[in-house]
Order: structure tokens, then sequence, then C-alpha cells
């Protein structure tokens, strides 16, 4: 019988508690992390800025403690579940006969938590100690906006006296061999439209109703939606490869309301938009247009129920130490990289939006997207392959600035 890698257990371990949104179990996903801090000899503490969301901090304290620290950064809450699609119990962590470990969390993203504990662990088992200080937040509700984590965090006094340089986060799975890095991340906007109009009985032609007016909205979002969709299709970015999602803004209706009764002209209408604006937009020029898009309409009103009014990218060129320390490894290691704007959000928007440089990236080559989808999946080849990326990585960054 194979013996399982103690590294591949614990993971395994951490996939079975149920910190699934909306009811997370964070009691003991604490418990474990605290556990793991004890066993592999750093120090912990528990950060609470919202009763029952706690941030596990870790912190392994450099040789020169002063210098500007990494923040290694991963989130213990995870979504939702249609447990009849899956092949198995979505929180079972069961390994199949050629390695894959289904689970919600396997790829999103409790494998680069683990990961970072792996490879400290590693490290210290080497002997080695960093030069800078380096510190792990495990941090709740980044699957519902991250509102009560990182966002509070970032603002507190906890967080500037941790005196961050550098912060790594998650990254997405890659079908082809080479690892997916981001440096940036569209803003997210979730805006809901309401109109307002003459009601009146269904069988007359009532004229400047709410759902004739919120009609004309929606027709001026999804065309703007389909010059978006035409742009990536088409450009080429200027170091000469097609444009990914990133780097167009995506518009999409996600919510409709209106209406009581068959034979009732509504009185007013809703409709509900998920926006991703990119960094090669002006957000302040977005808004403008999206605003044109509503006020157009007499009596139409607009509210922002999200709006991240930041899409700052970090600079991936020789300019960037923590860049060309995180390149010249993977070059090191023949790892092929694919930078790209991040089509979606994570807490590395909140990071960089208070001008700390950071990458997202998870090992997760040769592999399907499977986030947030059923069957979430990841192999123990991949992940263990990930713990000696990882090991290597933090021992090159921790020694940033160290004298040759």
């Amino acid at each position: 019988m194979v013996t399982e890698h103690p590294a591949v257990s614990r993971f395994r371990e951490y996939l079975r508690i149920k910190t699934v949104q909306p009811n997370p179990d964070y009691d003991s996903s604490t418990a474990f992390l605290l556990r793991e801090a004890k066993e592999i000899g750093v120090s912990s503490r528990i950060l609470t800025y919202v009763p029952g969301k706690p941030i596990v901090l870790l912190t392994w304290e450099g040789r020169d403690p002063k210098l500007p620290a990494i923040l290694l950064n991963s989130h213990t809450d995870v979504v939702p579940v249609f447990e009849d699609k899956w092949i198995c119990d979505p929180f079972e962590a069961k390994k199949l006969e050629n390695g894959d470990i289904v689970a919600r969390g396997a790829q999103d993203m409790k494998c680069v938590g683990t990961s970072y504990l792996e490879a400290i662990r590693n490290l210290k088992a080497k002997g080695k100690q960093p030069l800078r200080t380096i510190h792990l937040s495990f941090v709740p509700d980044e699957e519902i906006g991250g509102v009560d984590g990182m966002a509070k965090f970032v603002k507190s006094q906890d967080f500037r006296d941790l005196n961050i340089g550098f912060a790594l986060d998650e990254g997405l799975a890659n079908p082809s061999d080479a690892l997916k890095v981001f440096y940036g991340e569209r803003a997210p906007w979730w805006i809901i439209v309401t109109t307002k109009g003459n009601t009146g009985h269904g069988s007359q032609f009532i004229q400047d109703t709410a759902v004739s007016k919120l009609n004309k909205i929606i027709n001026r979002f999804l065309e703007f939606r389909a010059s978006q969709e035409r742009q990536l299709e088409i450009s080429v970015h200027p170091d000469g490869r097609k444009y990914n999602l990133g780097d167009v803004s995506s518009v999409n209706l996600t919510i409709l309301q209106a209406g009581i009764q068959h034979n009732v002209i509504p009185l007013e209408a809703k409709a509900g938009f998920d926006i991703r604006v990119s960094p090669n937009f002006d957000l302040l020029r977005f808004k403008q247009i999206i605003e044109e898009f509503v006020y157009t309409e007499p009596g139409a009103e607009l509210e922002y129920v999200q709006y991240h009014g930041d899409n700052s990218v970090t600079t991936i060129d020789d300019s960037n130490i923590w860049w060309v320390a995180f390149r010249d490894l993977c070059q090191k290691r023949n790892i092929s990289i694919e930078t790209e704007i991040f089509p979606a959000a994570t807490d590395s928007r909140y990071i960089r939006e208070i001008g700390i440089p950071a990458l997202g990236v998870s090992y997760i080559k040769n592999t399907p997207v499977l986030l947030h989808d059923h069957n979430e999946r990841l192999n123990e080849k991949i992940y263990l392959e990930g713990l000696e990326f990882y090991t290597d990585l933090l021992g090159v960054l921790g020694d940033v600035g160290a004298t040759q």
C-alpha cells in the first residue's frame, strides 16, 4: 500500500472543513491553522474586525525585521455547491485513482494557503530563516466581496504595523503547461438601475412606462457590451498577444424585476448589472459613460451596490525587484509564465489600492479551470510540484535584498 504524502493529507484535512458560504465554519478552519502554526513553529494571532469573521495571521520573523515584509494571503471561505452535480461529497476530499483530489476549494484556494504553510515547513526543516519577515494572512469572506475581511484589514493599524512591501495572492488554473500570473484585475461594480413611469391597464398603449424606459437603458448597456466583445476578438496587445478577458470591460445583465400582475402596467422596473472595469479604462470616464446611459431617461435612478474605485496594476519590469525575483526563479526552474489581468476580483485589489505591489498565482498547470464549478479538483502530483515551487519562491523572496 502506497503511503500518502503528509502534505497531501493535511491539504485534504483542510478541504474537509466546511467553510462554505453563506455559513462558513471559521471556528474549525481557525483551529486547523493555529495547530499548523504551532507544529511548524511560527507565531500566530487572531484579528477580528467583524464578530465571527476572524483573520488568522501567522508570522515567520526574518533576520532583519525592520525591512519591508512579505504577505502571503489566502482566503478561508469557499463558494456553495450543487451536491447532485458532483461525483462525490464535495467536502469529502476524495482522491481518485488517478490522483485527482475532488473537493470544493481544491483550486480556490485552499491549495495555495496550505502550500504557503508547507513551504515554510520545508524551509525551517532545512534550518533556513529569511532575511525579511514573512506574514501569512488567512482572511474571511473573499467569496462575497471581502468587505468584512481584507477590505477592513488593509485599513487597520494592525496591517500598517506589518510594514508590507510585497504580497502574493491567488491566481487561476491553466489547461496548458504554464503558470498564469496576474499583475492586476478589473474593478468590480454591481449596480441597480431603477425606472418609474406611467401605469394603467395592460390592454392599453400607455406611454413613458417604467419598462419602456428601462428597455432603452438596457439596450445602451448591451450595445457597449457588444463593443467590448468585438474588441476582445480583434484587438492585439502592444506586446503582440491577442487581448485576454482582463483587457476589456464586461457588462452582464443579471437581475430583472418588474410587475405584480399580468394586466397591470408596472409602476417601477429594475435591472441589475455585473460590471468589471479593465485597467485599460479610465475609471472616472467609465463612470461618466454608464451614468449617461442611465440619466438620459427622466427619473431613472442608479445605485452602486458594489463599487471599487481603483484598478491599479503591479509593474512587471526590471524596476520591480519582486517581479524580477519571481520571474528569474521561474526561468531557473524552466516554468513558462503567462502574465494577465485577472478577469474577476480577488483580495489583491485591496492591497494594490494602497500602493503595495501584488502578484496572483496558483501553481495549477495542465488542469482545467474549475473554481466555482462542479467537481472542482486538483491532482496530488501538481499539488506536490507546487510545494517545491513555493518552497523555492519563498526562499528567494524572503532574501530579496540580501548581500550575495
